[in-house]
């Protein structure tokens, strides 16, 4: 498996995947998190996309700065030059990660558009294989990220759809 990933890390379709994926996740995102909401609920909407994801942005690195499962980066252990875009800490959890996987279930929670929403996971998915791959994330590092991202999410849109159900629901 380490010849594999030596070999491929340096590739400039593994820089493309875990690199430049990441602004159409953020493009197309954005574009359908700001202009698919009624008038009457983007502001809710918004906030509750917003919150998401600094809150799992936040529990992530708290827990990162008790649990680091590796003190180098992969490449960094096999004695190579990084091959993608990194921050000079251990790398658990994927701030990639965090950040695409928060975009990408706004939009599948948030807005509920199923087909980008899972468009969006899917290449999110294909990003962080090219973490992986370029060597600078385990797969630990890219599954917290995700992780958090999905934790974050569902607490601020389940209580935000709770919270709209139970006012639609008053009499």
């Amino acid at each position: 498996m380490n010849d594999f990933l030596i070999a491929v890390h340096g590739q400039l379709w593994v820089k493309i995947l875990a690199d430049y994926l990441l602004v159409p996740i953020i493009l197309i995102g954005a574009f359908l998190i700001l202009r698919t909401p009624k008038k009457d609920e983007r502001f809710k909407i918004y906030q509750t996309v917003l919150l998401a994801g600094l809150t799992s942005y936040f529990v992530g690195k708290i827990v990162g700065s008790f649990f680091q499962p590796e003190t180098l980066r992969p490449f960094e252990k096999l004695g190579l030059g990084a091959s993608a875009s990194f921050l000079p800490n251990a790398g658990f959890p994927s701030d990639h990660a965090l950040f695409a996987m928060s975009i990408s279930f706004g939009v599948l929670f948030g807005i509920k558009n199923v087909k980008w929403g899972t468009i969006l996971v899917g290449l999110s998915i294909l990003m962080l294989v090219g973490r992986v791959l370029a060597l600078v994330h385990t797969p630990l590092d890219v599954i917290g990220g995700s992780l958090f991202a999905l934790i974050g999410s569902l607490v601020y849109l389940t209580l935000y759809f709770d919270n709209k159900t139970l006012k639609n629901n008053k009499h």
